[in-house]
């Protein structure tokens, strides 16, 4: 072969000038997409906040006023907010652990490799480089016996060079709608991001909400049991009828009666956790979170109506899969039009390898064809009104997710303003019914009542002090959902 130079054949630069500067000059049929404008609003309740909540005095952390800050970005580490070690210890090994985050990140990069083979086959010509040495036996015997038979090599050696030509966009509204796939994938991992954490952090408030109502319920169990040693005594010297002693015995059992319900429910919302940082039930150590030490955040950002449909992963999402519907549309348009593919070869052919690359072994080919449906039965219409269907239930079912997360922001808001009002009467109401306990206790000693009103005040104060301990719980817990409901603040640095 020597310092031979191949020069491709002037014909065949032609046909590669002409598969490049195709993708120059075609058009795309079908609709382009555009975001869907956000809800015309201003505010997320019909009555409008205040600007402060209530505050519940002698409530703890628990009992502090909320104030609303309506325009104010959220922190992507939003938990940080109720200064708890523990709890921003669980959100690490969450993140670390969570076999749905794992699953949902390489969801993620599925859908990026996937969009990468969109593009590579259908963007650019498909080159393929074949050589082919072959042994033949030649039989004189065909052409009349006048030439002699022979054995003889031959070496083929071509590239081959195939391109459809996405004259009306085919090929690019496919890769739009990968594309389109992508980015729902990578909503829906930001929304099992969000998810997680929230789960975790109302998860973690469970747990120790149950855990502050069994530690009431047992001194409840201790002062009650007290009681009834004292009334024993009380029976053994005639002071009192037995009917005292087993009415207090019954409200004792009763007390008692209440731990395994709270115990059951505490392992299992323990498991739950368990799960939610990645670890088995039988192995986890789970820090201790108590209800008395979180702080409730005090000043809450709320974003924007007209931000919140940029925020909510769940929405981006569905705008995805709009996205993806509308991009359908165009290919199911683009299959009304004609195809055309290009095709070529180029390479040699010797008997020899010696000869192979020489310039008179070259040898070339190169064409196309046209493709035009013309009848189908009605075939590609159809398709192409199912893919308009398609895109209005996209529509449809987008905004259903639109008006599902502004009622998420409306339901927490307005939990919030209630919480810190129920949490204010519940005070009060235990404050009073202890204070009516004692006084009570007092004048059964004196003879001024009977005691069945000291049964019904130790029932009242038991109520009291779990409903008082619900009402924390859900200031901590409706916190969360508010934070959850805005979208959390994954855009502002998460790292997922």
């Amino acid at each position: 072969m020597g310092d031979e130079v191949f020069v491709l054949h002037p014909k065949f630069k032609q046909f590669i000038i002409v598969i490049l500067s195709s993708t120059l000059t075609a058009c795309m049929v079908g609709p382009d997409f555009h975001s869907p404008d956000a809800p015309a609003t201003h505010t997320y309740t019909k009555k409008p906040l205040p600007k402060k909540t209530t505050s519940a005095p002698n409530a703890g952390n628990a009992g502090k006023k909320q104030e609303f800050l309506m325009g104010k970005n959220i922190p992507s580490d939003w938990w940080t907010l109720y200064h708890s070690i523990p709890l921003n210890n669980l959100i690490t090994e969450g993140l670390k652990n969570s076999p749905n985050l794992a699953a949902a990140k390489a969801t993620l990069e599925q859908a990026k490799e996937n969009y990468n083979a969109q593009v590579g086959t259908l963007l650019f010509p498909a080159v393929t480089a074949q050589f082919s040495p072959q042994r033949q036996s030649f039989s004189g015997s065909t052409i009349n016996g006048s030439v002699p038979s022979s054995v003889f090599s031959l070496y083929n050696a071509t590239v081959n060079v195939t391109y459809t030509l996405d004259v009306f966009g085919n090929s690019r509204r496919q890769i739009e709608a990968a594309g389109a796939q992508v980015d729902y994938q990578y909503y829906q991992l930001n929304g099992a991001y969000l998810s997680l954490t929230s789960n975790i952090v109302t998860t973690a408030i469970a747990v120790a909400s149950l855990e502050s109502q069994i530690t009431a319920t047992q001194q409840l169990i201790q002062d009650n049991a007290h009681q009834l040693e004292i009334l024993k005594k009380q029976f053994n010297l005639g002071g009192i009828a037995q009917t005292d002693v087993l009415s207090q015995q019954t409200l004792l059992e009763q007390t008692r009666a209440l731990l395994p319900p709270l115990q059951k429910s505490l392992s299992q919302t323990q498991h739950t956790l368990d799960i939610l940082v990645g670890a088995l039930p039988s192995q986890s150590e789970l820090p201790n979170i108590h209800l008395d030490k979180l702080i409730l955040p005090g000043q809450l950002p709320v974003s924007l109506p007209s931000a919140l449909v940029r925020q909510r992963p769940d929405i981006q999402a569905s705008e995805a899969l709009l996205h993806q519907a509308s991009a359908q549309v165009g290919v199911a348009t683009s299959n009304l039009y004609p195809q055309i593919t290009l095709s070529g070869d180029y390479g040699w052919s010797a008997t020899a390898p010696s000869t192979l690359f020489h310039p008179v072994s070259n040898v070339w080919d190169f064409g196309g064809q046209l493709l035009q449906p013309i009848f189908r039965g009605g075939a590609l219409r159809a398709q192409r009104r199912a893919a308009i269907a398609a895109y209005q239930q996209a529509y449809e079912q987008y905004r259903q997710t639109v008006l599902q997360a502004f009622k998420n922001v409306a339901d927490a808001l307005r939990a919030l303003e209630s919480d810190a009002r129920e949490l204010k009467a519940q005070k009060r109401a235990e404050i009073a019914s202890h204070a009516t306990l004692l006084l009570t206790r007092e004048q059964f000693k004196l003879g001024a009542v009977t005691f069945i009103n000291v049964l019904n005040a130790e029932q009242q104060y038991q109520q009291t002090v779990i409903k008082r301990i619900q009402a924390q719980t859900a200031r901590y817990s409706d916190t969360a959902a508010l934070f959850q409901a805005l979208g959390g603040g994954w855009w502002n640095g998460a790292v997922i």
